[in-house]
């Protein structure tokens, strides 16, 4: 039996001693804030009742399930407003990011670089309130915008209570405060990307734009597959603070999605078991979305979240 595993194991815990006392409340706090609560979705099987707690409220099977996808048409509406707000964002949110790296990673100052980083950073630390706020000042009714039309009797542009432009204003809301922020990992990407190559394709004579295809990109791939997988494990979280900020000016059917269904349904209607049937069908969703990309990941050669 071999002996020198443990002794070599003890001296390591006594060393990671107080990094282990520092571990322990975030996994209280993730205990209790996400693994316990799981629990919960019990209630998507039955027909819940609060005063009466999980214990004894009545079972119904699969009752909530068949409600949402067979008798509820907002639930229906919701989850299409859900789909296309997803599909918008992954085309115009995910890549943004990464276009505003390699814009910064074409300065050549590194002063006016991190003068640009900490501006666009600071949308980032707003509070949605105070974002949708900033927005209605500038476009809604009585916003600057309009009023600088009235003033040059140009007459007036409904944007922030308008249905029709509702998804490109969320998804403009989401751009200009995220964007910023999402640039730091992949600009600590592009720093350890060896300038010898850019050097190397420079002498082969190309140019800026086929060294970005040829160098810099590449460099970017793997980063951009995984995050792109974890944006699909959430896909069905497309804002709810924002959205609720702003569903009184546009109304339900434009606005409701999955997050706000279940906000409006379950504590604000008491339909318990039915949201929570929404949460679990949208947990299972997002699971087998991570799965998909992530074996997709794997054919490509990529490592994505996990080896297989």
């Amino acid at each position: 039996m071999d002996t020198r595993r443990p002794r070599r194991l003890r001296p390591a815990g006594r060393r990671d001693k107080a990094l282990f006392w520092f571990a322990i409340p975030g996994l209280i706090v993730l205990l209790l804030f996400h693994y316990v609560p799981l629990l919960g979705n019990v209630i998507a099987f039955q027909d819940y009742q609060p005063y009466i707690g999980i214990l004894h409220s009545p079972w119904n099977g699969l009752h909530n399930f068949d409600v949402l996808f067979n008798g509820d048409e907002q639930f229906l509406r919701a989850l299409v407003n859900t789909l296309q707000l997803t599909l918008i964002q992954v085309v115009f949110v995910f890549p943004a990011p990464v276009l505003l790296a390699l814009a910064l990673n074409s300065l050549v100052s590194e002063r006016v670089k991190k003068w640009v980083q900490n501006v666009l950073y600071l949308p980032h630390f707003l509070s949605w309130v105070v974002v949708v706020a900033l927005f209605q000042q500038m476009l809604g009714n009585t916003g600057m915008l309009n009023l600088f039309l009235q003033a040059h009797d140009l007459g007036t542009w409904n944007i922030i209570g308008n249905p029709e432009l509702f998804k490109s204003l969320l998804t403009s809301q989401v751009i200009w405060k995220d964007t910023g922020w999402g640039t730091i990992l992949f600009l600590a990407a592009l720093s350890r990307v060896d300038n010898d190559l850019y050097e190397a394709a420079a002498m082969d004579g190309a140019s800026r734009l086929r060294q970005t295809w040829h160098v810099t990109l590449p460099a970017l791939r793997g980063l951009v597959i995984l995050l792109l997988i974890l944006r699909l494990g959430d896909a069905l979280s497309v804002g709810f603070e924002q959205i609720l900020l702003q569903q009184g000016g546009v109304g339900l059917d434009n606005s409701e999605v999955m997050d706000t269904y279940v906000y409006n349904h379950g504590l604000i209607g008491g339909d318990w078991g039915v949201s929570a049937a929404v949460g679990l069908v949208k947990g299972l969703v997002g699971v087998v979305l991570v799965l998909g990309a992530n074996k997709i990941a794997h054919l490509f050669g990529e490592e994505g979240v996990y080896k297989s």
